[in-house]
Formats: C-alpha cells, sequence, structure tokens
C-alpha cells in the first residue's frame, strides 16, 4: 500500500488545480513544495507579483490620467521601491491564505521540502532542519514551474545585473534600466518601468518581438514605446556585460554598440526547475531547456503514472492553461470523465499597454489560405475612450468571407485581457460577424469597439446574397443595416 494516492511536486497552478480535482475525487493527496509557502512561482515571483507591479506603478505613476492632465502628471512625485513592495506583500499574503483555506478545505496535505525521486513510485523529501522523509504514491503530477535562464556569461549579483526573479527584491528605484530579452517577461518589465519614468533600453538578438502576436498589434505596441523614448536595440546580441563603476552597468552588443544603465535585467528566458527532482530514478529525462514531454492530451510523461503539467512542459506557460492541464492529468490519472478544453484560449501579456489575443494571427490566416476581411477599432473612436482620455488602443478582429465566422480577434491597450474574453465566448462557439453587428453593448464601455470593428469589416465584405448565408431565421439585422448604407 503506497501512503498517498497522489504526490504533486509543486503547489502552482497546475498542482493547486490537481491536487483540489483528486481530492474531490475521493483520493489522498500530498502537495510537496520547496518554498517557503505554498503557491509556486505563480504567486511569488511570477504572475501575481508582475501584475501586482504592474498595478501599483500604474495607480501611483497617474498613468491612466495623463491622456487628460498631461505627461507630466502624477499621482506621488516620488515613487519608491518600498511603495512597490507594500503593496506586493499585502497582495501575497492574500493569495497564499486563499490557498492554504482551499487545500484545507479539501483535505489536501501539505509538505514543505525538496522533493527527489528514489525510484518510479517513491520519493525523498528534503526539509530545512535536516530531515529527510521517504514517501510513496501510485501516482505523480510534476508540476515544478521554471526558474530564470541564467547563461555563464552574465555577471549576476542581485544588486545591478538581475533575473526576472530578482528584479522584484529592488531596494530602490533604478536610475536607468536594460533588459536584455524582448519576449513576454522582458515587454513587461521594460514597458511597466518605463511607465515609472525610468529610461529604458530594450536589447534582442531577434529582429523582432512578440512573434506569436499578430504583426499589426506588435507595430502598435513599437510605436508606443518609441513614442515613450523606450529605445530599442534589436537585431545584436548582447555580447559582454560588466560594471563600469560602483552605479554603472555596460553592454556591448555584436554591432558594437554600447549600452550603458543603472541596472541590467537579463530575462532571456526560463528553464525547467527540474535538476533537483533526480528524474534518472524514475526513468524520466528533460530537454535542453529542463523541460519534460508530456502526451498533449492526457499529460502523462513517459512513465505512464507520472504526470507533468505547467510551464515545466513548455508553451503555453500560462497560468490559465497550467490549471487546465493539472485538471486534466488528475482526471485522466484517476480514470475519471474530463471535459476538453475549447481550441481557443487567450494569451495575455501585461505589459503597458495591454496585449491579449484569441484565435488565429492575420499572418496564419494568410498561411492557411483563408479568404477574410478585418475591422479594426481604435479605442479613441468610442465614448468610453475619450471619458478615460485613452489616445491609443485598437481591437482587430479577422472574419471568413465564406462563413462570416470569426477566426481571430487580438487587442492591445486598456483593459485588453478583460476585454478578449467577449472574442474568445463567440470564437469558441463557433458564432461571427453577426453575432458583433446584431448585439448590444453597454454603452459606453470599451466593448462598444467590438461593434465597431464588425461595422468596419461588414462594409468591406461582399454583400449578404453573394455569399452562402448559413444562419438560422429570422436574421434581418444585416439587411436592415445594408440598406441603411446604401441610403447614406
Amino acid at each position: 500500500m503506497s501512503d498517498y494516492d497522489l504526490i504533486v511536486i509543486g503547489s502552482g497552478p497546475a498542482g493547486r488545480r490537481a491536487a483540489i480535482q483528486a481530492a474531490k475525487f475521493g483520493k489522498s493527496v500530498l502537495v510537496i513544495e520547496r518554498g517557503r509557502r505554498v503557491g509556486g512561482v505563480s504567486v511569488h515571483t511570477g504572475t501575481i507579483p508582475s501584475k501586482t507591479l504592474r498595478e501599483t506603478a500604474l495607480n501611483l505613476s497617474g498613468w491612466r490620467e495623463r491622456g487628460f492632465y498631461g505627461r507630466s502628471y502624477r499621482v506621488k512625485q516620488d515613487i519608491t521601491a518600498d511603495d512597490l513592495s507594500a503593496r506586493l506583500r499585502m497582495t501575497l499574503t492574500h493569495e497564499v491564505e486563499v490557498l492554504e483555506h482551499q487545500f484545507a478545505r479539501n483535505q489536501v496535505y501539505t509538505l514543505k521540502g525538496e522533493a527527489r525521486f528514489k525510484d518510479p513510485n517513491t520519493v525523498t523529501v528534503h526539509k530545512e532542519n535536516g530531515e529527510i522523509s521517504e514517501i510513496t504514491a501510485d501516482r505523480f503530477l510534476i508540476c515544478v514551474g521554471t526558474i530564470p535562464f541564467r547563461p555563464d556569461y552574465v555577471p549576476f549579483d542581485g544588486k545591478h545585473v538581475l533575473d526576472s526573479d530578482e528584479i522584484l527584491d529592488l531596494t530602490a528605484m533604478p536610475k536607468s534600466l536594460a533588459v536584455i530579452g524582448a519576449g513576454v517577461i522582458g515587454i513587461e518589465y521594460a514597458t511597466i518601468f518605463s511607465a515609472l519614468d525610468v529610461p529604458v533600453t530594450l536589447i534582442e538578438p531577434r529582429h523582432k518581438m512578440l512573434d506569436f502576436i499578430d504583426r499589426e498589434l506588435v507595430a502598435d505596441l513599437t510605436h508606443q514605446l518609441r513614442d515613450r523614448g523606450v529605445q530599442l536595440r534589436f537585431g545584436s546580441q548582447a555580447e559582454e556585460i560588466k560594471r563600469v563603476g560602483p552605479e554603472r552597468c555596460q553592454i556591448t552588443l555584436e554591432n558594437g554598440r554600447v549600452v550603458r544603465s543603472h541596472i541590467v535585467l537579463f530575462a532571456a528566458g526560463r528553464m525547467g526547475a527540474t535538476k533537483s527532482l533526480n528524474l534518472d530514478a524514475c526513468g524520466l529525462g528533460v530537454d535542453h531547456r529542463g523541460r519534460l514531454k508530456v502526451n498533449p492530451k492526457t499529460f502523462q510523461t513517459e512513465v505512464p503514472h507520472i504526470y507533468a503539467a505547467g510551464d515545466v512542459i513548455g508553451f503555453p506557460s500560462l497560468a490559465s492553461t497550467s490549471m487546465e492541464q493539472g485538471r486534466i492529468a488528475a482526471c485522466h490519472a484517476f480514470n475519471e470523465k474530463a471535459h476538453k478544453p475549447p481550441e481557443f484560449f487567450p494569451y495575455g501579456i501585461y505589459a503597458v499597454p495591454e496585449i491579449s489575443t484569441v484565435g488565429l494571427t492575420e499572418e496564419e490566416v494568410l498561411e492557411k489560405g483563408i479568404p477574410y476581411e478585418c475591422g479594426v477599432a481604435r479605442f479613441r473612436e468610442t465614448s468610453r475612450g475619450h471619458i478615460m482620455g485613452l489616445n491609443n488602443g485598437m481591437l482587430k478582429m479577422l472574419f471568413s468571407l465564406k462563413t462570416r465566422k470569426l477566426l481571430g480577434c487580438h487587442i492591445v491597450g486598456e483593459g485588453a485581457t478583460e476585454l478578449i474574453h467577449i472574442g474568445q465566448a463567440v470564437l469558441n462557439l463557433g458564432g461571427g460577424l453577426d453575432y458583433f453587428v446584431e448585439n448590444a453593448f453597454n454603452y459606453p464601455t470599451l466593448a462598444e469597439a467590438y461593434k465597431v470593428a464588425a461595422l468596419d469589416a461588414f462594409n468591406r465584405m461582399p454583400k449578404v446574397e453573394e455569399i452562402a448565408d448559413e444562419r438560422p431565421e429570422p436574421h434581418k439585422m444585416v439587411e436592415e443595416i445594408e440598406a441603411e448604407l446604401k441610403q447614406a
């Protein structure tokens, strides 16, 4: 007899959801967490801290009101590192307390320590006081998350040259910041500190950023960054990073250019936190970034009773998708029915401005050869946008010319990660242009941009009678609007 039905290694989004799901099946579950408190990377160094930092920066800097009161407007004139960390501490404490209550309510056991496999059904847990416990289980779920990638040529010192975890422990506001890596994490921190009026230089060896995002949105973001004075150094890799004084760092690029800044943030990727698991003992291996390979439908590894979920298995590395992966893994492990997630999920980037996307990009639609039309709405065109003083932000939708169905929805600007869920619902339910044209949205709201974008696409689409109309009757609104447009 094993000690537990399921041992979950890691208490982030995937581990939390899997543990609670298995407990609801009546199974005995143990969660092993090596951090100080439960929550994993998501709560302590990743999702929640970076988003809390962003919200604090926008509130204290008065960023959202500058459209009315000018770029010099501030809520607090001298923002300190303590101002940023105060709200962070309160938020993290609340998140941990909620999670601890969920575990207790569902009778999920927790153990603090570092887990290492002894054999495929046994782990040893090494505690801080030196004690070692040996525990067995019938099934395992590995969801240890990731750690920052720290190459040897970068002289990390925890003070002036930092990784994406250490940036949260700043004791003073940087006078200037150089961010190496224009991925999601690098973009988020670069734009957050830019909103705090810190001079920022963004360095990326590739010639473009955010490859998976619609190019028109990236172009809009790039314009906003340049307008704010963010220096973009793309197409050349950082060759050397060194200190050149008590409060100065120097980065030499391959093309010979030199970037000097007070602090350097290296945010060029993360690695699976699997090094300490002794995976050889259970018959598992990892790739060059420490990530585990799984069956994408069941999240089983090559060892059938061992599962993996969350960032440790790679893309998309989102808290939302990690939760679903954990749930599906728990259901499959105990032969319970698991509802398949919808085909399309939203991707959110909490930069300043926010970016969120769901479905196909315009580049993907072109690659697939799908006849389409595009509709765009600028937030400044909406009444709510005027009320909020928004000068930037856009919503873009792609529709099939043949079926009029929504193919993709892409948003950059205030509230993008909230607004995207309307597009997500319509996309996964098979809806299309007619829904947005005929529907009534609260007024004034930014959601009104959906109707503006839909009408923008409608104005350029073929007449209704020229294409196969598969809509259920009665649907007269499109014809009425078309007649009104002809009269106009």
